[in-house]
């Protein structure tokens, strides 16, 4: 017994310091940590609350079978939740769909083992999908598990961007019209197919920039894809980079706005623990040329998902919020001004 507990003992201890190596001494450290959840955090979301910023809320998925969707506030601390999920995978926020003739805020993520995207109202979280819009119907390969959501800036149309598992290249990604079916229940039509993808590992990770109107994805084993949002521009690559930037995994995408036009896009370099930072706006006289602008070590541990938001949320957060998973079962909440002051063009 003295033998079998020296063992775990020794393993522990091997554990923790591997643990401590892992984060670099100079990493951003978290303003909040939330609390757990059962099984494993994935990627969050984050909702602004339409008249006062500092009652926001963060929605995040435990992926797993029987897992998840949570919502915490900006203390951490979990308000709502809806467990009993088929591996909740990804998820994104989009404001004032029409529903039943309201416009209603809704959180989309997908449910990979039932092949869905599941619709949820914000900020009470029920569900308006009837059970789920199937997706990639047809395909031998499903396994639904990047979103992202697009809104149209002329009609405020609203589009899901989602990805799978494998695919393709050309066809990787598909995009869903979200519209109510006229019944209070919404539903989605397919209006284009794209996206290339360089088959070494796979795309989980895509984020869409409104007001400039891209979409960006990460090809975990290559680098970051770039297109046009609008399905009426055509499926043209606009930009690949980031292929020499990441020690190994190109992961959760998120994008800071400093203005309608300008901010900062942050991409997980996952097995790095870190963050590499490139200018939304790209290049002076080239705006898909995004060079990266640094590389930032942050606490998170394997992250795989983030969000961003740069309204002022209150006291702690007066230049937006970055949120982040981390191993452990967490999310992490970064002040803006901690990164802020780490952007510095790499030499």
């Amino acid at each position: 017994m003295t033998y079998r507990f020296s063992i775990i003992i020794a393993v522990s201890i091997f554990s923790s310091c591997s643990l401590t190596r892992s984060i670099a001494p100079d990493a951003v450290k978290p303003t909040v940590t939330t609390q757990q959840v059962e099984f494993d955090t994935d990627d969050p979301a984050i909702w602004i609350h339409p008249t006062d910023p500092s009652q926001s809320l963060i929605v995040g998925t435990d992926k797993e079978t029987n897992g998840g969707i949570y919502v915490f506030d900006l203390d951490g601390k979990i308000v709502n939740k809806v467990t009993g999920l088929q591996r909740p995978n990804n998820i994104d926020i989009a404001y004032r769909l029409m529903v039943a003739g309201n416009p209603t805020d809704v959180a989309v993520f997908t449910e990979r083992e039932t092949n869905k995207i599941r619709i949820f109202s914000m900020p009470d979280l029920k569900p308006i999908d009837n059970g789920g819009i199937d997706v990639f119907v047809g395909e031998t390969q499903r396994d639904p598990m990047g979103i992202a959501l697009y809104t149209r800036p002329d009609d405020n149309a609203i589009f899901a961007i989602v990805g799978r598992k494998t695919g393709p290249s050309g066809s990787y990604l598909w995009q869903y019209h979200l519209q109510d079916r006229g019944n209070g229940v919404v539903g989605g039509a397919v209006v284009r197919k794209f996206g290339a993808f360089s088959g070494k590992k796979e795309i989980e990770s895509i984020a869409v920039d409104n007001e400039n109107g891209y979409v960006y994805y990460s090809d975990e084993g290559a680098g970051v894809h770039k297109y046009y949002a609008d399905v009426s521009k055509g499926n043209q690559e606009l930009a690949f980079f980031g292929n020499k930037d990441f020690k190994s995994d190109v992961e959760g995408i998120s994008i800071y706005k400093s203005n309608e036009k300008d901010g900062y896009i942050l991409v997980s370099d996952q097995q790095a623990n870190r963050f590499s930072i490139y200018s939304r706006s790209g290049s002076a006289g080239n705006p898909h040329q995004h060079i990266r602008l640094a590389s930032i070590p942050f606490s998170t541990l394997e992250s795989d998902g983030s969000d961003v938001t740069s309204v002022n949320l209150g006291a702690r957060f007066p230049k937006g919020l970055f949120v982040a998973m981390s191993n452990g079962k967490v999310f992490h909440y970064y002040d803006w001004r901690l990164i802020e002051d780490r952007i510095k063009p790499s030499k």
